[in-house]
């Protein structure tokens, strides 16, 4: 059995119980080593193997996973964050379907929730915005025309925007671009949950040069909208005058 498992955003008590159990049973690791917090592998117990996937190709990863799975063994696959997101497994996934190797996803806590954690903030705010769309600025990786920033910022939502650090004058332009206000609210959160999280808070129109300021070119998530602000509506989930399934108006 292979298990894809979530190792949360940074933090090493930040990955799920079902995750650090995984990993202390596993008899294989591969991890990805350029995002993943080395402190993990610490749960591992004697004789693991373990791998850094960092300099590995899909076909190295792969060459190591099926045989030890096919022997038997007990494989955990250790992406960051949640593996959904950006995590590049539906093409590892493929592969073991064709090859007959059975595999689980253990999901785990994304970096974007890692990072409004650091900001002390809700990305829902009533009458600011119940949206939150997660994207990136299109690099080597294309994005398609439907998804690009401008036409995303069009909606004005909360958007939290992964591999894009390095690109900030050009994601700024497409933010202002496709609606946003120059002065809307913006944070960069600089490997959020991690012992070094840095917080940055600035305006769309100010993201470069804060970037450049704090020396900031990767490893870190933009947060873009009102709900940086102060202005919002209170929820009616817990307004007396508003009844529901467990509770009665009172107004």
């Amino acid at each position: 059995m292979i298990h894809f498992v979530g190792a949360g955003p940074g933090a090493e008590d930040l990955i799920t119980v079902r995750g650090a159990k995984l990993l202390e049973q596993a008899d294989v690791v591969v991890y990805a080593g350029s995002l993943v917090n080395p402190a993990h592998l610490a749960r591992t117990k004697e004789g693991c193997a373990i791998y850094d996937s960092a300099s590995m190709t899909l076909e190295q990863v792969m060459d190591v996973m099926i045989p030890a799975a096919k022997d038997g063994k007990n494989v955990v696959r250790l992406h960051t964050g949640d593996p959904s997101v950006y995590g590049a497994i539906r093409e590892q996934m493929d592969i073991l379907d064709a090859n007959g190797v059975s595999y689980e996803v253990c999901p785990g806590v994304s970096s974007f929730c890692g990072a409004a954690a650091a900001l002390k903030a809700e990305y829902t705010l009533p009458n600011v915005s119940q949206t939150v769309i997660l994207s990136r600025m299109a690099g080597r990786t294309p994005v398609p025309e439907r998804e690009s920033i401008r036409a995303l910022a069009a909606h004005g939502s909360t958007m939290v925007l992964f591999l894009s650090s390095g690109m900030l004058g050009k994601l700024s332009e497409e933010l202002i671009a496709g609606g946003y206000a120059p002065e809307t609210p913006a944070a960069i959160v600089y490997k959020a949950t991690w012992p070094d999280e840095k917080v940055f808070r600035t305006t769309i129109a100010g993201l470069e040069q804060t970037a450049k300021d704090n020396d900031i070119h990767k490893t870190a998530l933009i947060t873009v909208g009102g709900f940086l602000g102060d202005v919002y509506d209170r929820s009616k989930l817990y307004d007396p005058a508003f009844a529901h399934g467990y509770r009665e108006a009172n107004p």
